[in-house]
């Protein structure tokens, strides 16, 4: 291929994969969108197709990402920059790995690889952007209760391998073969079932908040004490209407992500006031507070707290992945002299070590905080605990207006599906609302609004098999493809020293 048509490829791939997430939503477009960058970098040089996946990262990440110049545009352009560097990576290793027979599965394991590294290392990785991701609205879909995130990832960038092997000159009858996969990928997805487990008969009546935030942007939660009684006069309005008849009396209350940044444990104001609201609607409530760790004087701890209407604080969740340089300054030392902008972090979040498993009135929760939605490990953990529901609380404040919510809640849909479990966000700015197990959005609160939501909710105790193999699935192939390009590169080198050898 004329290097000049493989860098359009590599551009037109990374704007197709950006157009399959939101603000554009076209899920389906990930398969085309990995054909072309598989395509630009197809029996390349491992040098020329480091050059192309970087190119493909670079188109993909830097509009995907794009809400993050609200931090900053140095912000924006290094953490694309970051995404793009192991698109690079993987754009060599494609090179590598389509000369050998059944290149396609090597290539999809390939991918698989990349997401993963890039989801850990360093500092616990970014996994945001993962193909699978971009599913909720394509009949991808329907493999996630079988495969997970990593299986979607897979099949996709599978279908898309398939099609540039197929369409490879001069055309044999056999390229046909490779057809099919994109067909079962597609078909499989539409005609699997939306839930491999069934729902238990039991239920009970969830109430989410959306409070709001005085502004948006860096300055949204400014005003701690105008969040926290945005929260709590939305819980007396659900309280009210409840008395009125107008809704049912909810089981469990929601409050999101830093609805309470005013510390409900030293601050006994707040405290009152959540413990007003609880008694009010006469239901515990999930609280997201911001908590001064016992004898930490640098320290924070982003929490859910179950605030009961009698006893008022009990059971609590700390954030166990705190997002770096936004909730912690990895070293701070050195960074923090070069970039100033730090200083509005002026004490780091710790990490909790317990997953958010919890019992609210009677049922085994499994709470997320924020981010946290888009690690797998995370969300098993949860899930292999015994939760019945998955919530999560959220503050998008610092976003709102931007893609960044609905990237999010396709991942919260995502998950749903995934793990056979019903899931209830509370946003302080949106997007707030219920998802069932097949990843339908049920009620909902958009961006800019106000209110309460309450929605009857169906509560599972199976697994579904995603649950259970996403882990070995995922060892696998990334050993496949580590193998894969090892066996690549000893070929390469084999030929190189005596051409007959090809």
């Amino acid at each position: 291929m004329p290097f000049w048509l493989a860098l359009v490829f590599s551009v037109a791939g990374g704007l197709l994969l950006w157009c399959s997430f939101a603000p554009v939503s076209w899920g389906i477009l990930a398969i085309p969108g990995t054909a072309l960058v598989i395509a630009s970098c197809w029996r390349a040089s491992w040098k020329r197709g480091l050059f192309l996946g970087l190119i493909a990262g670079l188109s993909y990440f830097l509009p995907l990402l794009g809400w993050m110049h609200i931090i900053g545009q140095d912000a924006w352009l290094a953490l694309s920059a970051f995404c793009a560097l192991w698109c690079a990576g993987m754009g060599a290793v494609f090179a590598l790995v389509s000369r050998l027979p059944y290149g396609p599965v090597w290539i999809g394991s390939a991918w698989v690889l990349q997401e993963a590294l890039r989801g850990r290392v360093p500092w616990g990785g970014f996994p945001w952007g993962n193909v699978s991701f971009a599913s909720a609205d394509s009949p991808l879909l329907g493999w996630a209760p079988w495969l997970g995130a990593t299986g979607v990832t897979f099949v996709t960038a599978l279908a898309g391998a398939a099609i540039v092997a197929a369409a490879q000159k001069p055309w044999r009858i056999r390229h046909a073969v490779w057809l099919v996969i994109p067909v079962v990928v597609v078909s499989g997805g539409v005609l699997l079932p939306p839930v491999m487990t069934p729902i238990s008969d039991s239920a009970i009546q969830v109430a989410v908040i959306q409070g709001g935030t005085p502004q948006l942007g860096m300055g949204a939660m400014d005003v701690r004490r105008a969040v926290l009684d945005n929260h709590v006069a939305q819980t007396l309005a659900l309280a009210r209407d409840v008395s009125r008849g107008r809704v049912p009396q909810p089981d469990m209350v929601i409050w999101p992500e830093n609805a309470s940044d005013l510390d409900p444990y030293q601050d006994s104001s707040a405290a009152t006031a959540i413990s007003a609201a609880a008694r009010a609607v006469q239901a515990p409530i999930l609280v997201g507070a911001v908590v001064y760790p016992p004898a930490d004087s640098q320290g924070l701890w982003n929490t859910g707290i179950v605030w009961d209407p009698k006893d008022g604080p009990g059971d609590r969740y700390i954030k166990n992945h705190p997002v770096p340089f936004g909730e912690y300054i990895p070293l701070r030392s050195v960074i923090s002299t070069l970039v100033g902008r730090f200083d509005r972090v002026p004490r780091d979040f710790r990490a909790g070590d317990e997953p958010g498993l919890l019992n609210i009135a009677g049922v085994r929760i499994g709470d997320a905080i924020c981010f946290e939605v888009a690690y797998g490990e995370v969300m098993r953990a949860l899930v292999t605990g015994g939760a019945q529901l998955l919530t999560v609380q959220t503050n998008n404040a610092t976003y709102g207006d931007t893609a960044q919510p609905d990237q999010q809640f396709a991942i919260e849909r995502f998950r749903a599906r995934e793990t056979g479990r019903f899931v209830a966000v509370a946003a302080t700015t949106g997007i707030s609302g219920f998802v069932n197990p097949s990843g339908d959005v049920e009620r909902m609160l958009p961006q800019n609004t106000v209110g309460y939501l309450t929605s009857t909710v169906a509560l599972s105790d199976r697994v579904t098999l995603a649950t259970t193999v996403a882990p070995l699935l995922e060892a696998l192939l990334c050993a496949l493809a580590l193998s894969a390009t090892i066996v690549a590169v000893v070929t390469r080198r084999r030929a190189v020293r005596d051409p007959a050898i090809t």
